[in-house]
């Protein structure tokens, strides 16, 4: 499906969002629509969600489409971007919001899903990133997500952070080997927001605990999160390289 663009004086900026059909993913999509991006929705599964997003970044005044792939599979991520590249002729941001959690003590790892885990967060980062390397436009960005639980130490995250450590490392070396290119890399790393992926499998009490904890007490949003990347994928953000943004509420 793809969404007609408005009327602009010069063609529109052309993000890849991954993960886009979902929470923090989704809501980037429509923000950055709302800026008036032409947007490639990437998504694993639910194509009836990636066409939902795809409506709403209509809605927003942008332009999008839908695109299945799996994020560690680099032949499918070179069509991502072959996609973009024919359909909007370029890509100028790359938001790598793909990605999947697993919880257990370090005791009980079960190593299958540990894997399984890596192979998103951390294969899925380097295939990602390095396609974004070759292809992102001068005066682009490359967003990549990390978490605020790296500094929080919460029982049962080990092999989440774990993964998400491998992000923050990659986003600090990438940024400088981008020299001369004209291109930021950055990661933004939320502190716990409400979407699916951190609310599946916590109770009430749980849920109100960690909502507590930010100096702002409450939860973060997808918006929330969705400002942040919007700043950093735009020229206003352009001289904030290098860095991992924890956007938590001042949860430490």
């Amino acid at each position: 499906m793809t969404t007609e663009p408005r009327p602009t004086a010069e063609a529109p900026r052309v993000a890849i969002v991954t993960g886009g059909s979902r929470g923090i993913g989704r809501e980037s999509v429509r923000r950055l629509a709302a800026d008036g991006w032409s947007v490639v929705v990437n998504y694993a599964g639910s194509a009836k969600e990636a066409e939902a997003a795809v409506a709403e970044a209509a809605d927003a005044g942008g332009r999008a489409i839908a695109v299945r792939a799996d994020v560690a599979d680099e032949k499918a991520v070179a069509t991502l971007f072959d996609v973009a590249e024919e359909e909007f002729d370029g890509v100028d941001a790359v938001v790598h919001a793909a990605g999947r959690m697993y919880l257990a003590p370090v005791a009980d790892v079960d190593l299958d899903a540990l894997d399984a885990l890596h192979r998103t967060n951390i294969r899925g980062t380097f295939v990602v990133a390095r396609e974004a390397a070759r292809r992102v436009r001068a005066g682009g960005a490359i967003l990549l997500f990390s978490t605020s639980a790296i500094g929080l130490a919460f029982p049962n995250y080990a092999p989440y952070v774990a993964s998400k450590g491998a992000v923050e490392a990659i986003t600090l070396i990438l940024a400088r080997e981008m020299r001369g290119r004209d291109v930021t890399v950055n990661a933004v790393a939320p502190g716990p927001t409400a979407t699916a992926l951190f609310l599946d499998g916590k109770d009430e009490e749980t849920v109100a605990r960690l909502a507590s904890q930010p100096p702002l007490e409450r939860l973060g949003t997808p918006a929330d999160i969705a400002e942040v990347v919007a700043f950093l994928a735009s020229p206003r953000g352009h001289w904030v390289n290098g860095q991992v943004v924890r956007a938590n509420g001042g949860i430490v």
